[in-house]
């Protein structure tokens, strides 16, 4: 069953380049990955320093090989500091 990630980050003022770069490189390597389908990444328009990143995937499975690997836990490391707050990543499917 296909499913689909959202993941809101919000980052601190001023570290919104530095943040698009690594999403970036998360999404150059999340490509390559089993199961991965498509993804984007959005911007609010009202506040700069918010990015959603949606990605489908073909199993729950599969996202989940992705959420533990070690080049996504590398990202995470390089992100973190660069938060507000902790990422929120909530797995959606279709009801």
């Amino acid at each position: 069953m296909t499913v689909r990630v959202i993941i809101e980050r919000e980052v601190k003022p001023g570290q919104e380049d530095k943040m698009n770069h690594l999403m970036m490189q998360a999404r150059s390597r999340t490509v390559h990955c089993k199961g991965y389908m498509s993804g984007e990444t959005l911007r609010a328009v009202d506040n700069l320093s918010k990015f959603l990143t949606i990605s489908n995937w073909k199993s729950v499975e599969d996202w989940n090989a992705w959420e533990n690997h070690p080049d996504r836990a590398k990202l995470q490391a390089e992100m973190a500091p660069l938060l507000l707050s902790k990422e929120k990543c909530t797995v959606y499917t279709h009801y």
